[in-house]
């Protein structure tokens, strides 16, 4: 079985469809729970699938360093070592090699960096991140490229994007044929509108699976992350799955849904589980507070998960408060469910034609707040 997507409704620039693979359907809008070190944190797998997830996201970087790409090769790839047999897809490891480890070099080669676990020396470039995702048995590869940091100036994103551009050929020259499997490459330009154009005909003519929609979320803003969404998705095949990396909260999500993105990931919901915080229709609610342990209620009303089945805010806010790992695993349950009905509620608007009532109703209810205290 060939990887393939299929629209199925349009409504505005929203898409709603399916990304076959042979190792299940994708539908999008889809939201990718992200399972850094081979786990979705405080979550068994069955679980996570529970919530609705059809696909994992993986962390190359994470991975080649521990427990390392070829050990999880020889245990039978990551769908086996995980217990997670529906698709994955793996970052290139670019983001974290900025962001976490230390000592780096850039060349035109790729990235030299100490782990930020030992210092142990490492080289990642495309051809390196490529074979990583293969030994992993990734389903959807992402292209390896430059993170371009916010604020640059338009020579700065114009060189890291030519950059991640020349990475993105050597990627799809390493990934090589391999049916069933998709490569992604990774639109770069920062916030200029031209450079976003220039990087998605580079990308166009290079030939990809999917297209990402690389360098939002990274300190912009709401505001101006929507402006770039506004022409950056249109810019990208209208045939193929555009994914925007790294996004995010609710909001985000729905606004980009709007300006026709199908596919996202953020540590944020299981994050937040970890944290105390809970996200509802009626925007986050933070269970550390003293108003809730009184409060025999569910965290939400209506909510079919085992945090709002079966437990009240009074007993979410003792065990968070007592640091027991039952706080963690319940409201990271609840948030990933929470955003798996979202996106159930997107692709049943655009199939329906009613993708801005529901918008409007979404901001609406979060307006309005939390419940009032007994």
């Amino acid at each position: 079985m060939t990887f393939r997507f299929d629209i199925s409704a349009r409504d505005g620039s929203a898409r709603s469809g399916t990304i076959h693979t042979p190792r299940g359907d994708i539908r999008t809008p889809a939201f990718m729970p992200v399972g850094t070190a081979a786990t979705v944190k405080a979550m068994m797998p069955e679980s996570v699938r529970e919530t609705g997830a059809d696909i994992l996201l993986g962390n190359t970087y994470h991975l080649m360093l521990r427990p390392t790409a070829e050990r999880i090769a020889a245990l039978g790839g990551l769908h086996r070592f995980m217990n997670w047999d529906r698709p994955i897809l793996t970052d290139s490891g670019g983001f974290q090699v900025m962001s976490l480890a230390s000592l780096r070099k850039l060349t035109e080669e790729g990235v030299r960096f100490a782990s930020h676990i030992d210092g142990s020396r490492h080289m990642l470039s495309p051809e390196r991140s490529m074979e990583i995702q293969r030994l992993l048995g990734s389903d959807i590869v992402m292209s390896f490229d430059e993170c371009t940091p916010f604020p640059a100036d338009e020579k700065v994103a114009r060189a890291s994007m030519e950059l991640s551009m020349r990475w993105a050929a050597r990627s799809r020259d390493a990934f090589g044929d391999r049916p069933g499997y998709a490569l992604f490459g990774i639109q770069q330009g920062s916030v200029y509108r031209d450079q976003r154009a220039e990087s998605a005909e580079k990308l166009r003519a290079i030939g990809f699976d999917g297209y990402a929609i690389g360098g939002l979320a990274v300190g912009e803003g709401q505001d101006l992350m929507f402006d770039v969404l506004d022409y950056a998705p249109g810019q990208l095949p209208d045939d193929k799955p555009r994914y925007l990396m790294g996004v995010g909260k609710p909001d985000d999500i729905v606004g980009a849904v709007q300006r026709g993105v199908d596919m996202f990931d953020c540590v944020l919901p299981s994050r937040s589980g970890r944290t105390g915080q809970g996200w509802t229709a009626r925007g986050p609610v933070n269970l550390r507070n003293a108003r809730h342990r009184d409060d025999p209620r569910p965290l939400e009303e209506g909510c079919p998960c085992p945090a709002c089945r079966n437990y009240s805010r009074a007993y979410l806010h003792h065990v968070i408060k007592a640091d027991e790992i039952i706080g963690s695993m319940l409201l990271t349950w609840h948030n990933l469910a929470y955003y798996q009905r979202l996106m159930q509620g997107l692709r049943d608007a655009i199939f329906a034609g009613t993708l801005d009532r529901f918008a409007a109703s979404f901001h609406a209810m979060r307006a309005e707040g939390d419940i009032d205290p007994i």
